[in-house]
């Protein structure tokens, strides 16, 4: 072994580490912490070149703006990141797999879902070939993937590719590591939306407790599991569970990282479902209306996500007898949807 094979397992031993201690930060949408991980190949995995210097200061803009929500912004910082990496190694080198995968988050969480798609496949060899098929590296390139299959309706699609990356990391690290939690809770939603209710609590409800040993009770990176739990919860009718999540989840985040971000946003909007079911017309309203605002201004105004919001919004209006504004809202969220097809950029 030489002095380059040890510097890259002692950089992969920390980068784990701390892909570790971020798991888990989103699981309604890809796992946060590819975005952590570019910063960290960059400054630790990677030799020394000339540009490293910028490719590490943009990948650093990038994980706040990504942390925080503002993908518009941190797209062409993500952009020029590759492209520094492709002009520095090459297009199929090691150092290129997680400037791949970071952009491929990024045209994630804005729907551009066939962009994302061809990043992450184009990631996914480049990180077999060049740490393995059963790294810590390829899970997490396989969550990302199985969760963009998920967010496209490929359940059959996402279910294999979840269950080997969980399969990887349980034998990496153990069953009850926060490694697989993302996954987890990802295979758990693809459940969810088969209508396996009950198998997906059982996930979740494992999930969580991995990461509030590991985190504690009150940790954010537990919050959004919380989130999608609860919405299993609401469709078993459990909606006083559902909602001691829901708020829990919305103080963490709130507290975390201000009032304003997607992931409150998805909290709003299933809480104001459970009020919505309880009778409570005008908090249903208010948090409904809240949901909208938030995801407008966090995600732009065609985002899926908006357009799931006000369709229930508009499903709110039908049930109160208020049929102008239903149809209004209704309106909007089909032509969201319309527009929703993924463009290259």
């Amino acid at each position: 072994m030489n002095l380059s094979d040890i510097q890259e397992n002692e950089s992969d031993i920390d980068l784990k580490t701390f892909m570790k201690e971020w798991a888990m930060r989103a699981l309604h949408t890809s796992i946060y912490t590819v975005v952590v991980a570019m910063a960290l190949s960059v400054s630790l995995a990677a030799p020394s070149y000339a540009g490293d210097d910028e490719a590490g200061t943009l990948s650093n803009r990038v994980e706040d703006l990504y942390r925080t929500g503002k993908y518009m912004e941190a797209l062409p910082l993500a952009q020029r990141s590759l492209s520094l990496h492709e002009k520095q190694f090459g297009p199929n080198d090691a150092n290129v797999a997680m400037p791949l995968i970071e952009l491929g988050m990024i045209h994630y969480q804005l729907a551009q879902y066939v962009v994302a798609e061809a990043l992450y496949k184009r990631s996914l060899p480049i990180l077999e070939e060049s740490v393995g098929p059963e790294h810590f590296k390829v899970a997490m390139a396989l969550n990302n993937l199985g969760d963009l299959y998920r967010a496209q309706g490929r359940y059959g699609d996402a279910v294999p590719v979840l269950k080997r990356s969980i399969a990887i990391n349980e034998k990496l690290d153990g069953p009850d590591d926060l490694s697989i939690t993302t996954a987890l809770g990802n295979l758990a939603a693809v459940y969810s939306m088969q209508g396996q209710n009950d198998r997906a609590a059982s996930l979740f409800e494992r999930g969580l407790v991995i990461i509030e040993k590991a985190r504690g009770a009150n940790d954010p990176e537990a919050t959004n599991i919380m989130s999608n739990l609860a919405v299993v919860y609401i469709q078993q009718n459990r909606l006083n569970d559902a909602a001691r999540l829901l708020k829990r989840s919305i103080v963490i985040n709130s507290k975390a990282f201000g009032p304003e971000s997607p992931d409150i946003a998805q909290a709003q909007n299933s809480l104001a479902e459970i009020y919505s079911r309880q009778g409570r017309s005008a908090d249903a309203e208010f948090l409904f209306k809240k949901s909208a605002a938030m995801y407008e201004k966090t995600l732009g105004p065609d985002h899926p996500e908006l357009a799931g919001v006000l369709s229930n919004l508009a499903g709110f209006y039908k049930d109160q007898g208020r049929l102008a504004d239903a149809q209004l809202y209704m309106k909007r969220s089909i032509s969201i949807r319309a527009k929703a097809q993924p463009n290259p950029i």
